[in-house]
């Protein structure tokens, strides 16, 4: 017996489509894993809201107004989600996790999975103990990563200014704009520069871009890379097969 779950896309568009298919091969993982063939008929519904949301990272810069923008759509999305019978849902972005506790406080029928949480819960069961964050403006703002690899023990490194400044254009005018070329080049720049100051440590992709134009790079062959977004995905398989844990862990390896 499966449970419905939904996946709040939409920021971008690319990164919520790329989510479907990370959540499809973890249900196909977790069948394998399980003994039973894979077949269409046993993965589990779920349902995809690709809404338009403002910018998440340009919100969480004013203080003011124009701050909540973001949260509208993002309520609405979810109440959409809840009537279709959703009752774990993950956020296919990392910045919009800045709103969680407002989205969860106001679905509490529904659990809204964390991010940060379960990358922390995941690197943690996996023997880590330190990490260096690629991520938005926006999430490094919020300290969303920090406050969750600090509460399950894990010292996390950030990049320089330049360097953030890097990743942010490898996301905007890079993945955004459709030029993986340079988002290729920016986010590997950032990566090697991370390794070399801080060895062999776990990168973690911390914004659904950056993976979209990092993995399968020449220059970044040989990095632990952790991808947050497939983390996510395998913890809602396992709510979708209600066989997860309270953190998540699955038993499956994250990091590529």
């Amino acid at each position: 017996m499966t449970q419905v779950v939904g996946i709040l896309g939409g920021m971008g568009p690319a990164a919520g489509a790329d989510f479907v298919r990370l959540f499809v091969d973890a249900c196909a993982q977790h069948m394998r894993a399980a003994g039973e063939p894979v077949r269409d008929q046993a993965f589990p519904e779920h349902w995809l809201a690709q809404v338009p949301v403002p910018d998440r990272t340009g919100a969480l810069e004013r203080s003011g107004e124009g701050a909540h923008q973001p949260l509208e759509p993002m309520l609405q999305a979810l109440g959409r989600l809840a009537a279709l019978g959703s009752r774990a849902v993950a956020i296919a972005c990392n910045t919009a996790h800045a709103w969680h506790a407002t989205l969860q406080q106001r679905f509490p029928q529904i659990e809204v999975l964390h991010v940060a949480r379960e990358v922390a819960a995941h690197l943690a069961a996996q023997g880590e103990t330190r990490v260096a964050l690629m991520a938005t403006e926006g999430t490094y703002r919020v300290r969303l990563y920090e406050q969750a690899l600090a509460d399950a023990g894990l010292e996390c490194h950030l990049p320089l200014p330049a360097e953030r400044a890097l990743v942010m254009r490898g996301i905007y005018d890079g993945v955004k704009a459709g030029d993986l070329g340079l988002a290729e080049a920016c986010f590997s720049e950032v990566a090697l520069a991370l390794s070399r100051r801080h060895g062999d440590v776990a990168i973690v992709m911390g914004c659904t871009e950056v993976p979209l134009g990092l993995q399968g790079s020449a220059a970044a062959k040989g990095l632990k890379l952790v991808d947050p977004a497939q983390v996510l995905a395998r913890a809602l398989a396992n709510r979708a097969y209600a066989g997860s844990s309270p953190h998540g862990t699955s038993g499956f390896t994250a990091i590529a």
